[in-house]
Parts: structure tokens; C-alpha cells; sequence
């Protein structure tokens, strides 16, 4: 029997464990999080481990909902000890879920804690990470510098000055935090909030946007903007690919009809949407970009707890939405451009996988390997069943050598650790295709292989 999280964790052979020593140390390129700019300008410190751990973090709501905690513990007004103590006693059952290894990956990695959080050493824990917090040392540019994280690419909004991004780049920290545009706000044509961020936008591009046209100059000024601060990927969250053939003349009507305050028809919608996702993909693609689209999540499903809440506390869920169409059109409308950029594609419905991988090869080219990525596996899939699934649809129809690797997609420092874990399954898998016969036991190709998917691709893809 194995030792929990020992030296060996989740490598199954020598062959795994050799390899993972050639991956072990290198650099984290975090492509995508959803990490505060703010908080890696000021070098933060962090009051206690509940706020580090528990304040932001919807992975761990929900399943402390599903164990029958109140919500005063887990958004509510309970005292940070009080939010600990209950999260203790929730992961000591979660067995088979990832929360319940990464969790303890983080306590070892960041507080050098191998024991196991539970109700009964609760408070153990809770004074040993608080001690160790309080500790001058414990801040985001030590915590940076500890994990190797050679680049960051946060999540930023096309009306935000980067006034954090400059105040980084200005300390002299080692790693590279760079901004990534997400137009979500101009997506959602639909939204109350639509009319108020166009004021937002128009103010900040000094562009008065009356029309399509004057809100793709608007936007125009903002990519110009984002890459003179070293932006080089997008990204948008598409809760179902859309793609309805339009005419210029439509979407001047349609936009028109938005800004009157007029309600849409979902046609309209869908036409602006394509219009969107076509003019900005031009936009980046001019810019030597990537392009990432988050496909099929299902948001704010509990309609009581969005309205008490808001957004992002964890009442989300798989999409079925149909994908392939969709998608296909929307990248054969750019690639007729001329201007597909480098493209990753992340779908939350795993049944999609090998839908996504069969649609990257159709766009592949232009000397670029590995062109159209199929993306890391997202969110709910973020386990190691769902990393495999992932990895093994890549290569079964596609490239695995070629595969960007992973990315934390998280809101919390503390996150790290996920790279290791990614890395132990990545080579394991490797591994076990050589032990079972399926490929040579030729260990400089096995271990360039791995470095690649571990680091390399992901450093010459986004070409910081």
C-alpha cells in the first residue's frame, strides 16, 4: 500500500517517477486565472489562511453546501475560524474528489503540514497556517517566486486602465503578469448592463459610440492598448457557440435597437454575437494574438441564491448545449479571412472532447504547431479522470506533444500545487502506454515530450 501523497503520488511505475524528475522543476506558465492584478501589484499579505483558502473559492462552497453547512458559514457572516472549522469537517469525507488532494498538496507545499485536515486537527492546522502567514516571507511575490511561475495571463476587462498591470511591471518582479482581454460585457448584447458599459467603454477609448462601427473603433483602441501592456491572448466565455450569417446593415440595426433600449429577439442576438466574435477575432489575429473560447457552462442555475449572491458562488454547471456546428462556422468564417489566430478551444461538457480535438484539426496549419489547441481540461473536469479523458481524446485524434498543458484557472494564490498534480497524471499516463507495449521505451523522446507539455508549448505558444 502506498503512502498518501508520498514521493510516488499517483505514479504507478519507475518509469512514471523517472519522468516526473525531469518535469518536476520546471517553470509554471499560468496562462489562464483569475487572480487579482491588484493584489500581485501590492504584494499582499493575507490575514489568515480563510482568507487565502475559503473567501473566493466556489469549489469549496459547494461542497460544503452538499454536507449540509449553513451558508453563514460559507458566504455569510461567520468569523473566519468559524468558515475553517467547518471546511475541516467537510473535506475529511470528500474521498475520491481532487479538492481532497489538493488540499492537502497545499498544506504540505505552502506550510509544511503532512498530517490531515480534519474536525479534530482543525485547530492545529489553522494555528500552524496562520503562523506561517504572519511570517514576513508569506506574501504573493514570495509565494510567486517559490512555484517558479514564470508568466501569469490574468483575466481583464477591455474598459480597465491596467493602472495594476503597469504598477507590476514597474517592481521589477521576476514574473511576467500579463493582462488578457475578455469583452464578456460587450457579448451579452441582452444584458441591462449593456447600454451603462458602453458609457464605461466610450469613456476610456475616448470614442463616443453611436453605432457598431464606432464601438469596433472603440475596441480597436483598447486591443492597441492592452498590447502595448504586453497582452497577447483573449478570451471569452461562450455559455453556447452561436453562428447566424448577417449583414453589415443588420448589425447596425440591431445594435441600434439594443442602445434604445428595445428588447431582441434571440436571432439578433445570435447575429450580433457572430458579428462580435468575427470583427474582434480579426482584431486579434492582426496582433499575432491567442484566442481562447470557455464553452458550455451552464450559469446561475438557482435563481434564490444568484439573487442573494450574485455570480461565481458556485451554482454552475455542465452545459449540453450543441457545439459542433456552431464552432465550425465560426472558425471557417475567420480562417476565410485570413485571420484565424492561434485558437484554444476548452469545452465544460466532456462529452465534447473528441468533438473538439476532430474540429482542431480542421484549422490547423500556417506553420504554427499546434495551432488550434484543444484547451486543458476546465473546471468541473479539472480532476484526474477528466485530465486523462482529455489527454487521451488529444492524442488519440490529434497531437498530445503538441498540447499547452495546464493552467490553474483560479482565483487563489494557493493554487500551484495543481501544476504538480497535472504533471504527476501527464507523465503516468506516458508511462503506462510504454508498460503496456503502445510506444518504444525511448526515454529522450518520453522526457522531451513531457517537458514540452509541462512548459515548453505553453512558453513558445503565447511567445512573451
Amino acid at each position: 500500500m502506498k503512502k498518501f501523497l508520498g514521493d510516488d503520488f499517483l505514479l504507478q511505475s519507475e518509469l512514471a517517477a523517472a519522468l516526473y524528475d525531469q518535469v518536476k522543476d520546471l517553470p509554471i506558465v499560468d496562462y489562464h486565472c483569475h487572480l487579482e492584478p491588484a493584489e500581485i501589484a501590492e504584494n499582499k499579505r493575507f490575514k489568515n489562511i480563510t482568507e487565502i483558502w475559503l473567501y473566493g473559492d466556489h469549489y469549496k462552497w459547494r461542497l460544503m453546501r452538499t454536507n449540509g453547512v449553513d451558508e453563514r458559514f460559507i458566504t455569510g457572516d461567520a468569523t473566519d475560524w468559524e468558515k475553517f472549522e467547518k471546511w475541516a469537517e467537510t473535506i475529511d469525507d470528500c474521498i475520491g474528489n481532487p479538492l481532497y488532494h489538493w488540499t492537502h498538496l497545499e498544506l504540505q507545499r505552502y506550510f509544511g503540514y503532512y498530517g490531515l485536515l480534519s474536525a479534530k486537527t482543525a485547530k492545529e492546522v489553522w494555528d500552524i497556517c496562520n503562523e506561517k502567514i504572519a511570517a514576513q516571507d508569506f506574501c504573493v511575490h514570495n509565494i510567486l517566486a517559490q512555484f517558479k511561475v514564470e508568466m501569469i495571463g490574468t483575466t481583464d476587462d477591455p474598459a480597465d486602465s491596467l493602472e495594476h498591470h503597469a504598477a507590476i511591471k514597474a517592481s521589477g518582479l521576476a514574473t511576467k503578469v500579463l493582462p488578457t482581454l475578455r469583452p464578456g460585457h460587450l457579448y451579452n448584447i441582452d444584458s441591462p448592463n449593456f447600454i451603462p458599459y458602453l458609457e464605461k467603454l466610450s469613456k476610456i477609448s475616448d470614442v463616443e459610440i453611436d453605432n457598431y462601427s464606432d464601438l469596433m473603433l472603440a475596441m480597436q483602441k483598447r486591443v492597441d492598448f492592452f498590447h502595448e501592456m504586453g497582452c497577447r491572448a483573449s478570451d471569452i466565455g461562450m455559455d453556447a457557440v452561436v453562428f447566424e450569417e448577417y449583414s453589415p446593415f443588420e448589425i447596425d440595426v440591431i445594435f441600434n435597437k439594443a442602445t434604445s433600449g428595445k428588447q431582441l429577439t434571440q436571432e439578433e442576438i445570435d447575429k450580433y454575437r457572430t458579428s462580435l466574435m468575427v470583427d474582434l477575432g480579426i482584431m486579434y489575429a492582426d496582433k499575432g494574438w491567442a484566442v481562447q473560447y470557455h464553452m458550455n457552462a451552464l450559469r446561475n442555475n438557482n435563481k434564490i441564491m444568484f439573487e442573494a449572491l450574485g455570480a461565481d458562488k458556485g451554482f454552475d454547471s455542465i452545459s449540453d448545449a450543441a457545439l459542433a456546428k456552431s464552432l465550425g462556422l465560426l472558425l471557417d468564417a475567420l480562417a476565410n479571412e485570413g485571420k484565424l489566430a492561434k485558437t484554444i478551444l476548452y469545452s465544460l461538457n466532456p462529452a465534447q472532447d473528441d468533438i473538439i480535438t476532430t474540429m482542431a484539426g480542421n484549422f490547423q496549419g500556417g506553420g504554427i504547431k499546434g495551432k488550434i489547441q484543444h484547451g486543458s481540461a476546465w473546471w468541473f473536469n479539472d480532476t484526474k479522470t477528466g485530465m486523462e479523458k482529455q489527454m487521451i481524446s488529444l492524442a488519440n485524434n490529434g497531437m498530445l506533444a503538441r498540447f499547452i498543458g495546464m493552467l490553474t484557472d483560479s482565483r487563489s494564490f494557493l493554487s500551484y500545487p495543481r501544476h504538480e498534480y497535472f504533471r504527476r497524471i501527464m507523465v503516468n499516463l506516458l508511462a503506462n502506454w510504454v508498460i503496456a507495449g503502445e510506444f518504444p521505451n525511448n526515454f529522450e523522446k518520453l522526457s522531451q515530450v513531457a517537458k514540452d507539455i509541462s512548459y515548453y508549448n505553453a512558453r513558445n505558444f503565447f511567445e512573451y
